[in-house]
């Protein structure tokens, strides 16, 4: 701390002594602050992942356009047409499907969808659990 003192070395006065216990108050909220920002290191991992996301986003875009200038038109014409043309076949076997499958059939299928969907965990350690046991008895037989 320095001394503001306007006595000329005497001792100061008591609105001097304010001023220096304010001044190191708001020197110790930003020592505290900073120590706090260091500390955090789980806001650092998010700044830096951030960053990280930023600069391959940037990265992909930059590749993108580069792939795309250098693609010759009349290829970029047909993947087009092709995608299109699959979209088109796509959406015509959905609905041919729908079409023809039964009511109950379609609403067991969602029901089996919404299942697998909430027990994703369950399901593939089942999965897992089943290819070890088939895997374990080929090499029994194997061997």
């Amino acid at each position: 701390m320095t001394d503001k003192s306007q006595n000329n070395g005497s001792v100061p006065t008591a609105d001097e002594l304010r001023e220096q216990v304010e001044g190191t108050r708001l020197e110790l909220g930003q020592t505290v602050e900073a120590l706090t920002a260091k500390a955090d290191i789980k806001a650092q991992a998010q700044q830096k992942a951030a960053k990280v996301k930023t600069q391959v986003q940037d990265k992909a875009a930059h590749a993108l356009h580069v792939a795309h200038d250098k693609t010759p038109e009349p290829v970029r014409e047909t993947a087009a047409h092709a995608k299109q043309q699959l979209t088109e076949k796509a959406q015509s076997l959905g609905a041919k499907i729908q079409d023809t499958t039964p009511e109950p059939v379609r609403d067991k299928a969602g029901q089996t969808a919404r299942f697998a969907r909430g027990n994703r965990t369950l399901l593939i350690a089942g999965a897992a659990t089943l290819t070890v046991i088939l895997l374990a008895r080929r090499r029994r037989k194997n061997a």
